[in-house]
């Protein structure tokens, strides 16, 4: 019953035929409403509890355990893809050096801002998986702006991920700003990046969150983006999106296709333009570059 729905809950929308399970924030019990955050996307809505369906534990219990296991399956899938690309280019480096000490990785350093404590934990364990080098702060979109510039003296990072929230009003004018719920601040948090630094290859920017405002982001100066078709985009999305950027040859450009096919969302959700790769490679390895020396 949804006078039964409370904070905590996982719940569905009648009125969206339960396209997206969301978890309960908030409960305002007089207007009748509850404020929702998506379990796997990056969506904040409000509804009416009328309109709520509770979804049981064990339910949510298998969901997590499938979306688990895919998980898995495309971890595995990009170390493999990963460790191909980096012997070829190691095998290179070295003879054209005439070197024996073999070659050592050095992948962009990330900076990822997000407006959602819990979905930036899960970046965080996927950044870890995938050996990503990130600082990782959760900061509400609407203060993201005057923090970004400060952030990005302190990390000094490749590649900026600045996300969280949004959405796009209903029946809403899809070049109107004021249609979009946070669209602006992941903006204004871009233009200040572009201040900071102002070639795009030299700080790679993703920025926007589920339905953004994909057009004016790029206007902004950002790389990549979303969302092309106002569509949802998955709460690991901008994770993705930063591994291939972190992994990807200094050689070479980021194949945009390639690189969408690591996310939920698809060309739907995330689009950008011709930007080039962030690892490097170097040689020769020394005992302190084994032992785990961090570049500053």
């Amino acid at each position: 019953m949804s006078s039964e729905v409370q904070v905590g809950d996982y719940v569905t929308r009648r009125s969206y035929h339960h396209d997206i399970v969301f978890y309960v924030t908030g409960v305002d019990k007089q207007k009748g409403i509850a404020i929702l955050k998506g379990l796997e996307w990056r969506l904040v809505a409000d509804a009416p509890l009328d309109d709520l369906v509770k979804v049981e534990a064990q339910e949510i219990e298998k969901r997590l355990q499938l979306i688990s296991a895919e998980e898995d399956e495309l971890i595995q899938w990009i170390r493999e893809e990963r460790e191909q690309s980096q012997k070829k280019r190691a095998w290179m480096l070295t003879d054209d050096m005439q070197n024996d000490e073999g070659a050592f990785q050095f992948p962009g350093r990330v900076l990822h801002i997000d407006g959602d404590a819990r979905y930036m934990k899960l970046c965080t364990r996927l950044y870890q998986q995938l050996r990503v080098p990130v600082y990782c702060y959760h900061i509400a979109e609407e203060d993201m702006p005057n923090v970004v510039r400060k952030l990005l003296k302190q990390v000094r990072p490749d590649i900026l991920i600045l996300t969280g929230h949004d959405a796009y009003k209903k029946n809403g004018d899809t070049k109107d700003l004021d249609s979009y719920k946070n669209s602006r601040y992941f903006i204004e948090a871009v233009r200040e990046a572009r201040r900071w630094e102002k070639q795009k290859d030299n700080l790679v920017i993703f920025a926007g969150a589920c339905q953004s405002f994909f057009e004016a982001l790029l206007e902004a100066g950002a790389n990549f983006a979303s969302s092309p078709k106002r569509i949802h985009i998955h709460a690991e999305d901008p994770a993705y999106i930063a591994e291939k950027v972190s992994y990807c040859s200094v050689r070479e450009t980021i194949n945009i296709m390639e690189m969408v096919k690591r996310t939920v969302a698809g060309i739907e959700g995330i689009g950008g333009i011709e930007t080039r790769g962030c690892f490097r490679m170097g040689v020769p390895i020394t005992p302190e570059i084994e032992r785990g020396f961090t570049f500053s």
